[in-house]
């Protein structure tokens, strides 16, 4: 079917959380059997117990999809939100946080005892993000939460993979992927961690397989979980005929994207000094979809998604501080 013209460039699902970052060494992981540089689900006790023993934090609205759209919108593109959060503070903060970006949030708050999701976040000296997760209000998003009109008004829907692991919103997903294939709409998927892929590895092949996806997003180690294969590029080779778009990055090794068996990769942008690479596959996402939604070509989008990378890297946090539509503007002149 020929779709209408989007009302919306983008919309994405996913976790409504609020950062909290703090600094910490090996040591401190080890003795909490911490996975250094991965995202684990924790239980509200575990959250206050670690909060407690957290370094002084910083609290930052954050979750995956809205990290992206941060950056989407940022470069002036017209973003939608839905997730779920509690009608609490940290709730408040993270509906504030969205709609001051210009994306547009309406999902209904939730009244009682699930407060809304928070992540806990250790940077090591080395600027790896080892995060714990309480998914709270989020992980109950239901399918009647969402305003599928909105969806498929939407030229692109983003949706986060930490967000498959709970029943719910994995419900509330497959509609969405429904309602906008429905309405001729592009799907992007990222898929978040190689925990998560371990989890729900044969839903993922499903959706792929059955022509769900139309971009999607990896790093190194996701690719090669999903392709269960521990070879990058037989991995890639494995999964690109598979999809439209197949978007991986590799830290400094920069990040390549196969496209319709084409294969494109850039160098990873210049960063004077890396302080957290918290939300750094996030702002590439971001990069590439606003180059993607401009009709830019392929290696362009891949540029602007490592410069928009290498933008969040520079700082604590997982929104961007600079002006990305300057640095944009620098790269293509």
């Amino acid at each position: 079917m020929t779709a209408s013209a989007p009302a919306l460039d983008i919309i994405a699902i996913g976790n409504a959380i609020v950062d909290v970052l703090a600094r910490s060494d090996d040591g401190f992981l080890a003795e909490r059997s911490l996975t250094k540089g991965a995202m684990q689900l924790i239980d509200a006790n575990m959250a206050e117990r670690l909060y407690a023993d957290m370094d002084a934090g910083k609290e930052i609205s954050g979750g995956s999809a809205a990290n992206t759209l941060a950056g989407i919108a940022a470069l002036g593109k017209t973003c939608g939100f839905i997730g779920q959060v509690c009608d609490d503070q940290l709730g408040a903060v993270f509906t504030h946080d969205v709609r001051a970006l210009g994306i547009h949030y309406d999902t209904p708050p939730v009244k009682g005892d699930v407060p809304t999701a928070r992540c806990l976040i250790l940077v090591t000296p080395d600027a790896q993000r080892t995060m714990n997760t309480f998914l709270g209000a989020s992980q109950f998003l239901p399918e009647s939460a969402l305003d599928l009109d909105l969806i498929r008004s939407a030229g692109i829907l983003y949706l986060e993979g930490y967000l498959w692991d709970p029943e719910q919103p994995r419900k509330a997903m497959r509609a969405a992927i429904d309602a906008a294939r429905g309405a001729g709409r592009k799907v992007a998927f990222t898929l978040s961690d190689t925990f998560v892929i371990d989890r729900h590895r044969a839903d993922f092949a499903a959706l792929i397989d059955a022509g769900q996806i139309d971009i999607l997003f990896s790093n190194e180690g996701e690719i090669q979980s999903l392709a269960q294969i521990d070879d990058f590029e037989k991995a890639v080779a494995a999964i690109a005929p598979k999809v439209p778009v197949l978007v991986s990055t590799r830290s400094e090794k920069g990040a390549i994207a196969v496209v319709d068996g084409v294969r494109y990769e850039v160098p990873a942008a210049l960063v004077s000094q890396i302080v957290d690479t918290t939300g750094a596959g996030d702002l590439f996402a971001a990069g590439f979809l606003a180059a993607h939604i401009d009709g830019m070509g392929v290696e362009d989008c891949l540029r602007l998604g490592a410069a928009a990378a290498a933008e969040v890297i520079s700082h604590w946090g997982a929104r961007p501080e600079e002006d990305l539509k300057l640095i944009r503007a620098k790269l293509f002149g």
